[in-house]
């Protein structure tokens, strides 16, 4: 999966298995992740303290679909798809 250079030097990725939108990515250092958030790959807890990735959708409001990613589910994310929606 190739990355390239968003608007304002964030990394641009494909998404996740089906979806044709690419996104912006973004890496936190354990050492930032501050909160416990659950994962769309695997819908299991990405703990505070835990290095993870931020990713959302490269369309208008996309910035609203903000998720926060285990490090390996992103990876694995041309695999298969979301365990969960957000409305």
């Amino acid at each position: 999966m190739p990355r390239r250079e968003g608007p304002g030097g964030g990394a641009l990725e494909s998404g996740p298995s089906g979806d044709p939108d690419d996104y912006h990515v973004r890496r936190v250092p354990g050492s930032r992740a501050g909160k416990d958030y659950r994962c769309p790959g695997c819908d299991q807890v990405v703990t505070a303290g835990t290095p993870h990735v931020v990713a959302w959708p490269d369309r208008p409001g996309g910035d609203d679909e903000r998720r926060h990613w285990h490090s390996g589910c992103w990876s694995g994310r041309a695999n298969r798809g979301l365990t969960r929606r957000w409305s």
